[in-house]
C-alpha cells in the first residue's frame, strides 16, 4: 500500500468515527445542512461535521455517450473513429483525445471499461441503471437518489436529500419517470426535488395580500392537522406526505442557494457556457452546503444515432472540461474524500457506424467513471476486445456497480429493507461481488 493509500480513512472507521463525532456533539440529535450555518460557532469543528457527511453527484450522460469517443478509445480500429487516443497520467493508459484535461487527471480517477447490462432501449435501461437490480413484477424499487436519501440523508434539512437537476425535462427518458418511479416503498420524503423546465418553480416573492403573521399562523395550523392526522392513523403515507411538503417550505427558504446568478463569475466561466456545464457547477454549490444526493441530467444529446463523430466531437470537449472543474474543485475545497462523483449513462454505443453515419444502443460493453468518497485514485478496470465488441475480462453489472457505490459511501449494500407485509428486499439482491479494485 503506497502512503498516500495508507493516510486515508478506512471506509468502515470513516463512518465509525463520523457517529461518535456527532453523537458527541449534538447528544444524538440529527444533523441538518443548517448546523453548519448555525449549531457549530467554531469554524473548525463546523468544518469537520460538514465533511463527514457523505455526498453523491451523479452526472447523467442522457442517450449514453460513446465509450470509443471517451473512455475505451480503439484507434486504428475498425470500431475507432476518427480522433485516436491521448496519453494520460497513467502510465499506459490512453484516452480519448477529446479527453485531454481528464487525462491529465487520470490518477484521480477511476474507469470501468467493462460494463456489461441487459436493456437495450432507453427507458428500460435507465429504469435498470437507476434502481441498480433488476425488476421484480408488481415491485417499484427505490432509485439510488432515494435509497441514498434514505441511509446518509437528514429529514430536518432545510436541503432536499435528493435533488434532481433536469434542464431539459421534455427531452429525455425521464419525462416517464412519475413521482413513485424514484422512491418506490421508500414513500414520497425520499422522492427527488426536480428543477428545471416546469419542475418545483422558486418563488421567492410571498403574496403581499397575506400578512406574514397570517401566514405562520396558517402553517402553524396545516402543521397542527397534519400531524394530528398522521398520529392518530399512523398513516406512513400521511406521514411521507407532511415530510415531503416541509422539505419543499425548507426549500423555498433556501432559493438562494438554487440560483446560478448567485455563483461566482469566474467559477460560471470556468465551467462553461452550457446548460450541463452550469448545472453541475450548482451541483457542487448544493454538495458544499450539504445535499446528500445531486444527480444532473441533460437532454437526449448523446444519443447519436446519426452524425456520431460530429456531435461526439461537440459534446465530448465539454464533459472533459466539467469533469476536470469539478473534482478539481471538490479536492481543492477538501470534499473529493466525501463526496462520490459518477458520470454515465445507460449503455454504450455500438463498435460499428450505421448508416446514417451513427452509433446505435449498445449495452454488452461500455465505460463509466466513477471518483471520490470511499474510492481509489487512478484505477482502471476491465476490458474489452479489440474492436470493443464484448468484454475480454472482469465483467460488471449494474448490481455489481451498485455494490460499489454503496460500499464506498460506507454503506452495508447488502441491508435489508424494513418493508412489513412485503416480500424480502436487499440495496443490492444476490449478494452481487463489489468492484474490489476501486475500493481502499
Amino acid at each position: 500500500m503506497s502512503g498516500a493509500e495508507s493516510e486515508r480513512c478506512r471506509v468502515h472507521e470513516h463512518s465509525l468515527h463520523r457517529r461518535l463525532f456527532l453523537r458527541g456533539l449534538c447528544g444524538g440529535a440529527a444533523v441538518s445542512a443548517a448546523s453548519f450555518s448555525g449549531l457549530f460557532v467554531n469554524p473548525v469543528l463546523a468544518a469537520a461535521a460538514k465533511q463527514a457527511q457523505k455526498h453523491c453527484i451523479l452526472l447523467w450522460l442522457c442517450g449514453a455517450p460513446s465509450q470509443f469517443e471517451t473512455w475505451d478509445p480503439k484507434p486504428g480500429r475498425p470500431s475507432g473513429g476518427p480522433f485516436g487516443s491521448i496519453a494520460t497520467s497513467l502510465p499506459g493508459v490512453h484516452f480519448s483525445s477529446l479527453m485531454p484535461q481528464c487525462a491529465g487527471i487520470a490518477d484521480r480517477l477511476n474507469v470501468v471499461r467493462s460494463m456489461k447490462t441487459a436493456q437495450t432501449e432507453h427507458l428500460q435501461a435507465i429504469t435498470l441503471l437507476q434502481q441498480g437490480n433488476p425488476d421484480r413484477a408488481g415491485f417499484t424499487r427505490p432509485t439510488l437518489g432515494s435509497a441514498i436519501s434514505q441511509a446518509v440523508g437528514q429529514l430536518d434539512s432545510r436541503l432536499p436529500n435528493f435533488i434532481f437537476i433536469d434542464p431539459v425535462p421534455g427531452g429525455n427518458e425521464f419525462e416517464s419517470f412519475k413521482a413513485g418511479n424514484w422512491a418506490g416503498w421508500l414513500g414520497a420524503e425520499h422522492a427527488p426535488v426536480r428543477i428545471g423546465g416546469e419542475y418545483t418553480p422558486l418563488d421567492r416573492q410571498l403574496s403581499e395580500a397575506v400578512p406574514q403573521h397570517d401566514r405562520e399562523a396558517r402553517e402553524s395550523l396545516r402543521r397542527f392537522l397534519t400531524g394530528r392526522y398522521e398520529r392518530a392513523r399512523d398513516s406512513r403515507i400521511a406521514r411521507s406526505q407532511n415530510a415531503a411538503f416541509e422539505r419543499l417550505l425548507g426549500m423555498t427558504a433556501s432559493a438562494e442557494l438554487f440560483d446560478l446568478e448567485r455563483l461566482p463569475a469566474e467559477d460560471r466561466r470556468r465551467y462553461g457556457p452550457g446548460s450541463f456545464a452550469q448545472h453541475t457547477l450548482l451541483a457542487r454549490s448544493l454538495v458544499e452546503h450539504g445535499a446528500p444526493f445531486v444527480m444532473v441530467a441533460n437532454g437526449m444529446n448523446w444519443d447519436n444515432h446519426v452524425f456520431q463523430h460530429e456531435i461526439h466531437q461537440m459534446l465530448v470537449p465539454e464533459l472533459d472540461n466539467v469533469l476536470f472543474q469539478l473534482i478539481t474543485d471538490l479536492e481543492q475545497r477538501g470534499l473529493l474524500e466525501s463526496t462520490l462523483v459518477i458520470a454515465m449513462g445507460e449503455f454504450g454505443r455500438t463498435p460499428w457506424i450505421n448508416a446514417a453515419r451513427g452509433r446505435d444502443h449498445y449495452p454488452d460493453a461500455w465505460s463509466l467513471m466513477m471518483t471520490g468518497c470511499g474510492l481509489r485514485r487512478g484505477v482502471v478496470t476491465g476490458s474489452t476486445d479489440a474492436d470493443g465488441v464484448s468484454v475480454a475480462d472482469r465483467p460488471y453489472s449494474e448490481q455489481n456497480l451498485f455494490a460499489t457505490i454503496f460500499r464506498a459511501l460506507g454503506l452495508d449494500p447488502y441491508a435489508e429493507y424494513d418493508l412489513p407485509g412485503m416480500p424480502t428486499f436487499h440495496r443490492v439482491e444476490n449478494e452481487a461481488s463489489v468492484i474490489q479494485e476501486l475500493l481502499v
